[in-house]
């Protein structure tokens, strides 16, 4: 950017002169221009508004001291920089400018060195003053935005009328007689297909971002307390515009709410954002409007007594064989054939009670499930977790179909437990016998191969293994307490022979019947010479 410089001398020479030096040193960083006294300087500052004056004192019509004077005046803290050109006899005038707060003075005849001393000084502090003052303007916006989106937040929740001193605070304080008028509210969510939000600050940046490019008007943008973002601006058409370049570049997940009143007082403000917001309620059940104006939905909808019966059965259903009637008793829970015209609120109520009377019932009733299952019955557990209805409605089929499974397999489980239970109890009792897997799976009627597999489940050994530990317990506790031959006390427990004892029990208990039993004699010895001992 080029900077503008005045040079001030009633001698031509010394103004080309100068504008020579300056023009071959700092090619293209001044805009130069020149005056022949201060009058002249004067007029052609109010055109140019220069950044630098470099002014001599002695002129014609009106001197340097004058003019500075009169620039002073003018600007105030506002005004140019300014150099004073001074001879030895001109000193005194120039000490006299310092209370104008004259920049420097240089001394004729002009030295090229300290003149370009000079002028790099200058932009540097040009340049830094530039800074601070761009950094002042971006805190005090940034403080007078703060301030008005809590003013209009204030307003959204204002629970009674205000008075007049409170509602021209309000106005002062946002600004409000600069807003075009007449104005609209329009309320904006982001969320993204997993029906997780966007931040509210992310959204404002992504609404001034889309704002941008096409005519309109946004007076103000602040968040309500849910997170949502309020846009207050004209005409309805900009807001449209912005919902449809959104969706142009990709953005799908913004909706918008529009209001339909066009108000001219603040204090409509409040009923503008409640119709800004019931109208973004409904993009829920229409997945293809990326903005809904509140006219269309300002009409009484339709509305349903609760289907507490047709919940009960939906509940009663789980676990059995009947998922197609399931889905289609969901449909007629929610209306589906109505959808279009429902109110809201009856499919918030409906999905409140499935929740409670099926879902939660569920799994009190059954413990809780996988772990996948359970993640999507906390997300199924709130709509407002989903974009649009039918990303609930279908998510909510699937944790319906999943529950089921999920009971049919619990109720299996508990069913085939009980068989187990009979079948140890089978075994507990006739293990004596010469028993197989095909005689205690036909006691409690089930297929062998299936048997085989919940009988290990169950007990965690598979069928012979459990049989072995359960006669060799037994016989364990014969050989401590009956007076039989090894061979009689095998049989006894259902072994062939007692060949086949001693191997089953050295296998199990990694020694023969024969050492287990003198093992336990010698134990018995042991404890009772320790107990004569303590008697005596």
């Amino acid at each position: 950017m080029k900077r503008t410089l005045l040079i001030v001398d009633d001698e031509k020479n010394i103004r080309y002169g100068l504008k020579t030096m300056i023009e071959r040193e700092f090619p293209d960083l001044y805009g130069i221009h020149m005056a022949s006294n201060g009058q002249n300087a004067l007029d052609q500052y109010r055109e140019t508004r220069a950044d630098i004056v470099i002014t001599d004192i002695r002129m014609p019509v009106m001197d340097g001291i004058r003019l500075i004077g009169d620039l002073a005046i003018e600007t105030g803290d506002k005004g140019p920089v300014v150099v004073i050109l001074s001879g030895y006899d001109d000193f005194e005038y120039a000490k006299t400018a310092i209370k104008y707060k004259v920049k420097d003075y240089l001394l004729k005849p002009i030295r090229r060195e300290e003149l370009f001393d000079l002028l790099i000084r200058i932009e540097k502090e040009l340049t830094e003053q530039e800074a601070i003052n761009r950094q002042r303007e971006e805190q005090s916006e940034v403080f007078y935005k703060g301030l008005r989106s809590s003013c209009i937040q204030q307003l959204l929740l204002q629970p009674k009328d205000l008075s007049d001193e409170e509602l021209e605070r309000y106005i002062v304080e946002i600004g409000f007689h600069q807003f075009k008028k007449p104005y609209r509210v329009a309320v904006v969510n982001f969320q993204y297909e997993d029906g997780s939000r966007m931040s509210p600050n992310e959204t404002q940046s992504l609404v001034e971002r889309l704002s941008g490019s096409f005519d309109g008007n946004l007076e103000a943008m602040t968040s309500d307390f849910e997170g949502k973002i309020v846009l207050v601006g004209s005409p309805k058409n900009w807001f449209q515009e912005l919902s449809i370049q959104a969706e142009v570049k990709g953005w799908h997940g913004l909706r918008m709410g529009i209001s339909n009143t066009e108000a001219h007082s603040l204090l409509d403000i409040r009923m503008q954002y409640e119709e800004a917001l019931r109208a973004l309620q409904y993009t829920f059940v229409y997945p293809q409007a990326n903005y809904i104006d509140y006219a269309a939905v300002k009409e009484e909808r339709r509305s349903f007594s609760l289907p507490h019966e047709d919940i009960r059965k939906l509940a009663n259903m789980l676990g059995t064989d009947r998922e197609k009637e399931m889905m289609a008793l969901l449909g007629s829970i929610f209306q589906i054939e109505h959808l279009h015209q429902i109110d809201i609120a009856y499919l918030e109520r409906v999905s409140r009670l499935v929740n409670e009377q099926v879902l939660d019932e569920v799994f009190l009733v059954y413990g809780e499930s996988s772990v996948e299952v359970l993640k999507l019955y906390k997300k199924v557990g709130n709509m407002s977790n989903f974009r649009c209805f039918h990303d609930y409605y279908r998510k909510l089929e699937h944790l319906l179909i999943s529950v089921n499974d999920y009971v049919t397999q619990v109720r299996s489980a508990y069913t085939e437990h009980g068989d187990m239970k009979e079948a140890v109890a089978f075994i507990d009792e006739y293990y004596a016998r010469p028993l197989n897997m095909a005689m205690v799976s036909n006691h409690v009627s089930l297929s062998y191969s299936y048997f085989s597999e919940a009988f290990k489940a169950h007990t965690g050994d598979n069928f012979v293994l459990y049989l072995k530990k359960v006669r060799i317990r037994q016989a364990k506790e014969l050989l401590l307490n009956s007076p039989l031959k090894l061979a009689g006390i095998g049989e006894s427990v259902g072994f062939e022979n007692s060949k086949q004892f001693s191997r089953v029990f050295k296998e199990l208990e990694g020694i023969s019947p024969h050492e287990y039993r003198i093992k336990l004699h010698a134990d018995e010895r042991l404890k009772d010479d320790s107990s004569s001992s303590e008697s005596i």
